[in-house]
């Protein structure tokens, strides 16, 4: 018993001596980690502190346009109108998708087409009725392989590709667009290194056409300039040149060897026939010229979320149109590698189709009628509401877009008494205005125009 009372004792001492071991060696480890929670902690501290690599980039300004959207989501006036963006809406004032595109949607589903990559330069049947539907079916230029197209990013990813090609190929040259012109232009050829200036084209005392203006500063540009065109519905003015007034902007432009370059980003949804909004393009390609043309099926198919668009060059030869199509394929590879399909097929859909092409006509009408509609009914009521002020630049203007001369200070007032949203430079988009509305618009300019 008193040899196990000795174990016992020998036990009990050293268990003692183990925990206060095991009590040292946790207050050791406490304290050791404490203090590398300590040192993680302060360089934490002195990660925050530290100066980022990207403390020199400035803030970017609001776009101009889509800026316009953000501050109409945020207005809580039962009254706000959005007339900033250029999107098509139904009397409703809802986004509207045409039932023809659902139809050709319905289709490509029935067929089970897959997500593969595209070529580079895009679907080939949307190719070939896009260059169709520009200068025509069996126009000579397509007979004579000297007109090429280049699927790219809608009408934006388009002049973007045209603006790199002119950097690359065209270099020195500058690109002349008009005053005022869309606002992504600039940015478009300035961000890709070419120069731009202005020409004259709006004419505040009549709210449209300076021709002299515009003649006398084209026949100015240095010899080979670009001269950048809106093919139909001008943006932001609505204000397009006749037929006569194109010949004598053909004319110097040929006479000075420009390259002109059109933008056609409405056809068929300004005056409501292809043909027609084609005119100016085909007119210049008639006269001999060698011409860039961007393509947009936004506005004219509603297809505004598939960026779908082309680039299209008509020169005077085959081998000149080749040699260029394999370097704006080149400049696409390195931009965005290969365009998006699913719009593409729906274009191809729609125009390869006899019964759906004419389908989407009567929408396109349809649609430009509407517009034609809301031109018509805000005219008559600023006419009867301020019968002292000439409006009918309102009806005189075409597309989507009436510039309706309004100062900033003006459209501030629009903006903040009124709820009416538009750009600064006095733009409003017709297409989301409704028939309901116009009478509220014509009091927000008038009050505007009379008390600002």
């Amino acid at each position: 018993m008193a040899a196990f009372a000795s174990i016992n004792a020998f036990l009990s001492q050293s268990s003692l001596v183990s925990k206060s071991a095991q009590s040292k060696n946790v207050k050791f480890l406490s304290k050791k980690t404490a203090r590398h929670q300590m040192q993680a902690s302060q360089k934490r501290a002195t990660t925050v502190m530290m100066a980022s690599a990207f403390d020199g980039v400035d803030q970017a300004p609001p776009d101009p346009i889509l800026g316009v959207s953000d501050a109409f989501k945020k207005c809580e006036s039962p009254a706000k109108l959005n007339l900033g963006v250029g999107a098509y809406r139904t009397e409703e004032l809802q986004p509207y998708v045409l039932e023809v595109v659902k139809k050709a949607e319905a289709k490509m589903m029935e067929k089970g087409e897959n997500k593969e990559y595209l070529p580079i330069d895009g679907l080939p049947a949307f190719k070939q009725c896009t260059l169709e539907l520009l200068l025509g079916a069996g126009h000579p230029a397509l007979e004579e392989g000297r007109a090429i197209s280049v699927q790219s990013l809608s009408g934006t990813g388009s002049l973007r590709v045209g603006a790199a090609f002119i950097n690359v190929w065209l270099p020195g040259k500058t690109v002349y667009l008009s005053k005022p012109t869309w606002g992504n232009h600039k940015n478009i050829f300035a961000d890709a290194g070419v120069e731009w200036k202005e020409y004259t084209y709006f004419d505040p005392a009549t709210v449209g056409l300076d021709i002299d203006g515009m003649l006398a500063d084209i026949e100015a540009a240095p010899e080979g300039s670009i001269i950048l065109l809106h093919g139909c519905a001008h943006n932001p003015t609505g204000v397009d040149p006749t037929k006569d007034q194109w010949q004598l902007i053909a004319d110097v432009c040929k006479s000075k060897k420009h390259i002109p370059f059109f933008d056609v980003a409405y056809q068929g949804f300004a005056s409501g026939s292809l043909d027609e909004d084609a005119f100016a393009p085909r007119f210049f390609v008639e006269q001999g010229m060698e011409v860039f043309v961007s393509q947009s099926y936004s506005k004219n198919l509603g297809l505004y979320a598939e960026r779908v668009g082309a680039l299209n060059v008509i020169a005077n030869d085959k081998e000149a149109a080749t040699k260029t199509a394999s370097q704006l394929k080149r400049i696409a590879r390195a931009i965005y590698s290969n365009p998006p399909v699913h719009g593409a097929r729906i274009v191809a859909e729609v125009v390869g189709d006899e019964a759906m092409f004419a389908e989407w006509k009567a929408e396109m009408e349809m649609m430009a009628g509407r517009i034609k509609g809301v031109r018509q009914s805000l005219y008559e009521n600023l006419t009867e509401m301020m019968p002292e002020k000439d409006w009918n630049f309102v009806l005189r203007q075409i597309g989507m877009f009436s510039f309706t001369g309004l100062s900033p200070a003006q459209v501030e007032n629009m903006t903040n008494k009124w709820h009416v949203y538009m750009t600064k430079d006095g733009r409003i988009s017709l297409a989301g205005l409704s028939l309901s509305k116009c009478k509220y618009l014509a009091e927000a300019m008038v009050d505007s125009f009379q008390n600002c």
